[in-house]
């Protein structure tokens, strides 16, 4: 038995698959681009669990239904040789085959058991933090960091984990803080330079946003397809705000989509709520929905995440393909069945409307629109996601509400987005002083 960089036992005498778990776990941590180097761990030893059930945790993140069937093989490997492993490795191994059959809240329970007994199994926190995320459970999220912190004092990637759960929290002066300290200690943290656009982003520091990631760029070149296109598409938030839009375009097709691995869930999701958010201010995005629609065939009857599927139906919708984005919700009201009370609950009552607001929108059925996502939106936090990415479906309420001439409803909802320093557009400004003085 040998030990890794954490000084955590790893059941196997391989120094060469203790290598490949360190660099996994550092890729993994960082977002990097070489997490597959965790192969060459079960290369070196065919019998080690730990290294499954981390390739497993791998293709689980993708969450496709082609990358699910990529972590099964992984996933019975790991059970099997897991039995003589030891008590973090049966815990882990655990967490994960949890998430393999979609039991979130239980994978939470066994991460939460290796943060209080193994705190610095970072990997198990990281993974932890990202089912919080999308349990929509922001004290979790910033709790599962904060508890392990005394145990890693100079363990520079959890500081970025630490930033990102101070800012849904909303303790953003904090945030700041942390994310910018993380960044100096790791420059190659781009986890914390996100957490740091959030915060810009959310207090309406424009300039200083772009400035801050801007300089930071270069680094992302080294994170994996999610992370780069996503911190690209927070540039991209920036600018949609100072309404440089030929400039969103640019990144949208350069970085955005042009930057994206377009059979990834994630990268799709970023670049249809780009385009949502160019459209809802007027741009012409041209034939971009049906080049990306092309790709989204296969999400159909995926259900991976809630949050995902509101904008797959929008942008089925947009691309003119109505009846795969109606088949879709059919197919999630099928989903939902599957689900114990408290899923069967979200999908149901905050999913589902949701997505039929969204499809309203895109067809122009306004009223629709605003009934619909008017019952969704209050819990719509339920469904995964950041703050910065639920206000894209605020953004596509109020934009119903203008569309169908009901500007004192519309008025209400601005007046409360300038409340909570949220971005209001040149046009809704204008509508706002017009209401207000008739």
């Amino acid at each position: 038995m040998l030990k890794d960089a954490k000084g955590l036992e790893v059941t196997t005498d391989s120094p060469e698959a203790i290598a490949a778990i360190d660099r996994f776990v550092e890729q993994s941590l960082s977002y990097g681009n070489d997490a597959l180097t965790i192969l060459k761990a079960i290369e070196a030893d065919p019998t080690c669990a730990i290294a499954y059930a981390h390739a497993a945790a791998h293709y689980l993140s993708i969450e496709s239904n082609a990358s699910w069937q990529q972590a099964v093989p992984y996933l019975e490997a790991a059970n099997k040789y897991v039995v003589g492993g030891n008590e973090r490795e049966q815990l882990y191994v655990a967490a994960i085959t949890a998430w393999g059959r979609r039991d979130i809240r239980q994978a939470i329970a066994y991460h939460e058991e290796i943060a209080d007994k193994y705190p610095r199994d970072l990997a198990s926190v990281q993974r932890g933090q990202y089912h919080y995320f999308y349990q929509g459970d922001v004290q979790g999220q910033l709790e599962i960091v904060e508890k392990v912190l005394p145990a890693n004092p100079n363990a520079d990637y959890l500081y970025g984990m630490l930033a990102f759960g101070l800012e849904q929290c909303q303790r953003l002066e904090e945030a700041e803080e942390w994310g910018r300290f993380a960044t100096a200690l790791q420059p190659q943290d781009s986890w914390a330079h996100h957490a740091v656009a959030h915060v810009m982003e959310t207090q309406g520091r424009v300039d200083e946003g772009i400035a801050w990631m801007e300089s930071l760029a270069d680094i992302w070149k080294n994170c994996n397809s999610m992370l780069f296109t996503h911190n690209w598409w927070h540039v991209a938030l920036y600018y949609v705000e100072k309404e440089d839009f030929a400039k969103v375009l640019s990144l949208y097709d350069n970085y955005v989509w042009g930057g994206a691995w377009k059979q990834s869930c994630k990268d799709q999701v970023g670049a249809i709520s780009l385009l949502i958010r160019l459209e809802l201010r007027g741009v012409d995005v041209g034939d971009r929905w049906v080049e990306l629609a092309d790709y989204l065939g296969e999400r159909v009857h995926e259900h991976a995440i809630p949050f995902q599927d509101l904008h797959y139906v929008y942008a089925l919708t947009k691309a003119g393909r109505t009846n795969l984005a109606n088949e879709m919700v059919k197919s999630m009201k099928d989903h939902a069945k599957v689900f114990n009370t408290d899923f069967k609950t979200v999908w149901e009552e905050v999913a589902i409307p949701a997505a039929l607001g969204m499809i309203a929108h895109g067809k122009g059925d306004w009223e629709k629109a605003t009934t619909e996502l008017k019952s969704a939106l209050p819990n719509l936090y339920k469904v995964g996601g950041s703050r910065a990415q639920h206000d894209l479906f605020e953004q596509v309420y109020l934009d119903a509400w203008l569309q169908a001439d009901r500007n004192r409803e519309a008025l209400r909802l601005i007046e409360k987005r300038v409340a909570n320093h949220r971005y209001i557009p040149s046009s809704q400004r204008k509508l706002a002083f017009s209401v207000s003085a008739a």
